[in-house]
């Protein structure tokens, strides 16, 4: 596995805080993804039940949880992708 190279330090700071923000956000985005698939699985009847109101607080707890996860780096996944598309958008 080659490793990731850390930005180029030519790349002007405010392009690096935006491939930031923008790996973070879709790191959050694919976790959102990955937690609904997962609830989306049926095992049987529920014991109580499932109202709107709690599918509601589910959705609203996962996407917080992804949320967290991703600014702190959890996966790893925004880092990749952020080297990712820095290398790409470097001028030749």
């Amino acid at each position: 596995m080659t490793p990731l190279t850390p930005l180029s330090t030519s790349a002007a700071p405010a392009q690096q805080a935006d491939l930031k923000t923008a790996a973070t956000g879709f790191e959050a985005i694919f976790l959102r993804q990955m937690l609904a698939a997962a609830r989306a699985t049926d095992f049987g009847d529920d014991l109580f039940g499932s109202g709107q109101g709690e599918d509601t607080f589910a959705e609203m707890r996962d996407a917080q949880f992804a949320d967290i996860a991703a600014a702190q780096g959890s996966l790893g996944l925004a880092s990749m992708i952020e080297a990712q598309l820095a290398r790409h958008s470097q001028e030749p």
